[in-house]
């Protein structure tokens, strides 16, 4: 393994990102504050361990940490609003990922109404990754040949690069906030 200082100058801009100071990581990993300082600035003898420690706690992929190559969103994740529940989640990945994801950039949400009487559009792909969260009504997400029926609080990211479109699941208008992540 190389670029050892590369792996600290990635988990120091993490922690920041996540806005977790060096002495409750530190306080979290069990080991002196000095020791951490010095894995943070040279990432020298910093075990495999504990940067997988760090990984898990803060939802990213370990390779993306280690080699600082971006993984990629293979497939799907949903999110039941109230459940903590997790379908189809695809490995490596947890849900406050996303959060890290958005990093430091600013990015402006698409509002979406759809009435229930539009027309199902045709399936779209384009590149990136595509998080919708459901603020009233239903909508149905199509997406790689399954449909999910999302409801208020409720919210999928997925990798469109795959066929897939929004449609109302009710009699009633739906809304939604979008967010491409190119």
């Amino acid at each position: 393994m190389t670029g050892f200082k590369e792996i600290g100058l990635r988990i120091s801009g993490l922690r920041e990102a996540c806005d977790i100071p060096r002495e409750e990581l530190a306080r979290d990993l069990g080991v002196p504050l000095k020791t951490y300082e010095q894995w943070e600035e040279t990432g020298a003898d910093i075990p495999i361990s504990a940067i997988y420690h760090i990984a898990s706690r803060f939802g990213v992929d370990l390779t993306e940490l280690l080699t600082g190559d971006k993984a990629h969103l293979d497939t799907y994740q949903v999110v039941k609003a109230g459940q903590g529940l997790t379908v189809d989640r695809y490995p490596g990945y947890q849900y406050r990922d996303l959060a890290w994801r958005f990093g430091k950039k600013v990015m402006q949400p698409l509002h979406v109404i759809l009435d229930p009487s539009d027309e199902p559009a045709a399936l779209v792909t384009h590149s990136g990754q595509e998080f919708n969260l459901v603020l009233s009504g239903i909508i149905i997400v199509s997406f790689d040949d399954k449909e999910f029926e999302l409801g208020p609080g409720d919210s999928i990211y997925f990798n469109p690069r795959h066929p897939h479109g929004q449609r109302c699941g009710s009699d009633v208008p739906a809304e939604f906030v979008t967010i491409i992540i190119e």
